[in-house]
C-alpha cells in the first residue's frame, strides 16, 4: 500500500472537523425520512434492534475500510483503489463504481432535497397565514415542471457552491456549523413531540421490541438501511478518509460517527412516533411520512406549524451534509486528472449532476410520467441502479479488499495509527470484517437483484 500523494492536496485542518464532515456525509433523508418510515412499516422497536446489530457487523467495518485506504493512498476513490494493491488495478473499478453512483444518486437525491427546501418556505408561509400544508401541496410540487427544476438546481448550486470553498474552508468549514445546529433543532422537536399527551405509546413503539414481529424480511431491509445510511461503497467515505489527519483514531471516529448518525435516526423518530400516537395517526405511513403525515399530524398540535417548519429546516441542513459528500466524490477524480481546479471541477460536476437529474425531476411530471426504462421510471431507475446495483457491488468488493486481499499487517499499521500496539478493537473489526460482512453483504445484493426471495 504505496502512493505518492499531491503535495498540495487539501485536507480537514483538525480532527473534530474531520469528524463533522464524516458525520455530516453519513446524515442525510435517510435519517429523517427513510429511518422512520422503514420503523413505522416493520415494527417499530423490533426494527430498530435488528438495525443496530446491523450497524456493528456492516456499517461500522466497512466504514473503517474505507477510512483507512483513503488516509493511507492520500487520492481520489478511483485512485486509491486503483493503487493500493501494486499491480492489481481492476480494484480501481471500486472507484469507478462510486462516481458513477455519485452521479445517479445525486439525480435523483437533489429533486427530493428539493422538495425538502421548498417546504421550508411552504412550511413558514402556511404557519405566516394560518393554514396548513396537506397532500395536495406537495402532489403540486413533485408533479410540477419549473418548481422542482429550480429548488433543484438552488440546492446544486448551494451545494457546488460549498464544494468550490475547499476542505477546511468549505466542507469542514459548514458541517462543524451544521451539524451542531441539527442536534439543537432535533432536540426542540423532540421536547415538543414527548410533552405530548399520549406520547409514550410512541416512545414504546421506538424503544420497546415485539420480538413476536421479526421476520426476515425485516432483517434485510435493516441490513440494507443500515449500509446505505452511512454512505458506504460510493467512495464518499474513501475520499473523506483521504483528507483525515494522521493522528485521528479510524476505528473510534467510525464508531463515534456510527453512533452520532444511529442517534439522529432515534431522534427523528422522537420528533416523529410521539406525535403519530399522540393524534392517533399511523405509524405506517410510507415513503409519504415526511410530506404527507408530518405536516397532517404535526397541524394539530398548538404551534404545529412553527415545529413542521423547523422540521423541515433540520431536514433541509441533514440533506447538506450528504449531498457535499456525494459531490466531492466525482470533484476529487476530475481534479486528481490536473485539468481543472476544484472550482471547475465543482461547477463541472454540478452541471452534469443536474442535467441528469432533470428527466428523474420530470419523471413525476406528466411530461415523462410514463416513460419507463425496465419498467421503472427515471426517477426509480438511477434510485434503483445506485442503491441496489453499485453500491451492494462496491461495497461487497471493500469488505473482501480490506479483510483477504489487501497485506494484513499493512492494513493494520494504517487502521491502527496512534497505538503503540494493535488494540483489541482493531482485531475484533478485522474479523468481523473477513468473515461475517462480506456474508451479509452478499445477501443484501442477491435479494435487492431478485436472486433470492426472503
Amino acid at each position: 500500500m504505496s502512493v505518492s500523494a499531491p503535495k498540495s492536496r487539501d485536507a480537514f485542518a483538525s480532527t473534530l472537523g474531520a469528524f463533522a464532515a464524516t458525520l455530516g456525509s453519513a446524515i442525510g433523508l435517510g435519517n429523517i425520512w427513510k429511518f422512520p418510515y422503514l420503523t413505522g412499516s416493520n415494527g417499530g422497536a423490533a426494527f430498530v434492534l435488528v438495525y443496530l446489530l446491523a450497524i456493528a457487523f456492516v456499517g461500522i467495518p466497512i466504514l473503517v475500510v474505507e477510512l483507512t485506504i483513503g488516509r493511507k493512498m492520500r487520492a481520489s476513490a478511483v485512485r486509491a483503489y486503483g493503487t493500493v494493491i501494486p499491480g492489481q488495478r481492476f480494484w480501481a473499478g471500486v472507484g469507478v463504481a462510486g462516481v458513477t453512483a455519485a452521479f445517479l444518486i445525486m439525480a435523483f437525491y437533489t429533486d427530493v432535497a428539493g422538495w425538502v427546501f421548498a417546504y421550508v418556505f411552504k412550511s413558514f408561509g402556511a404557519f405566516l397565514c394560518g393554514t396548513a400544508l396537506d397532500g395536495r401541496t406537495f402532489g403540486a410540487l413533485a408533479g410540477g415542471t419549473w418548481e422542482p427544476l429550480l429548488w433543484q438546481a438552488a440546492v446544486l448550486a448551494l451545494t457546488t457552491g460549498i464544494i468550490a470553498a475547499g476542505i477546511s474552508k468549505g466542507i469542514e468549514k459548514v458541517t462543524k456549523t451544521l451539524m451542531p445546529l441539527l442536534f439543537i433543532l432535533l432536540i426542540v422537536c423532540d421536547i415538543r413531540a414527548l410533552t405530548l399527551p399520549g406520547a409514550g405509546a410512541g416512545v414504546a413503539y421506538l424503544f420497546r421490541p415485539d420480538l413476536s414481529k421479526l421476520t426476515a424480511a425485516i432483517v434485510l431491509y435493516a441490513l440494507g438501511l443500515a449500509f446505505f445510511k452511512l454512505s458506504l461503497g460510493m467512495g464518499t467515505m474513501t475520499t473523506y478518509g483521504s483528507y483525515l489527519p494522521d493522528e485521528t483514531r479510524i476505528v473510534p471516529t467510525a464508531t463515534r460517527v456510527a453512533l452520532a448518525d444511529t442517534a439522529v435516526s432515534l431522534l427523528a423518530g422522537l420528533a416523529i412516533f410521539p406525535a403519530v400516537f399522540a393524534f392517533g395517526g399511523k405509524p405506517a405511513g410510507g415513503p409519504g411520512l415526511l410530506f404527507n403525515t408530518i405536516p397532517l399530524i404535526f397541524s394539530r398540535m398548538p404551534l404545529g406549524g412553527l415545529f413542521t417548519s423547523m422540521f423541515f429546516v433540520l431536514t433541509a441542513i441533514a440533506t447538506i451534509g450528504a449531498m457535499v459528500s456525494i459531490l466531492e466524490v466525482p470533484v476529487a477524480w476530475i481534479i486528481e486528472q490536473g485539468h481543472l481546479g476544484r472550482r471547475g471541477a465543482a461547477l463541472l460536476t454540478g452541471g452534469l449532476m443536474f442535467a441528469l437529474g432533470i428527466p428523474a425531476t420530470l419523471s413525476q411530471n406528466p411530461l415523462l410520467a410514463e416513460v419507463k426504462i425496465f419498467g421503472k421510471n427515471f426517477f426509480d431507475l438511477f434510485d434503483f441502479m445506485s442503491s441496489n446495483v453499485l453500491l451492494p457491488l462496491g461495497g461487497l468488493a471493500i469488505a473482501i479488499l480490506g479483510g483477504w486481499a489487501l497485506s494484513r499487517k499493512d492494513f493494520a499499521a494504517e487502521m491502527n495509527k496512534g497505538y503503540a500496539s494493535e488494540p483489541w478493537h482493531g482485531r475484533l473489526v478485522f474479523g468481523i470484517l473477513k468473515f461475517l460482512t462480506p456474508f451479509l453483504i452478499l445477501v443484501i445484493l442477491l435479494s435487492s437483484l431478485g436472486v433470492i426471495n426472503i
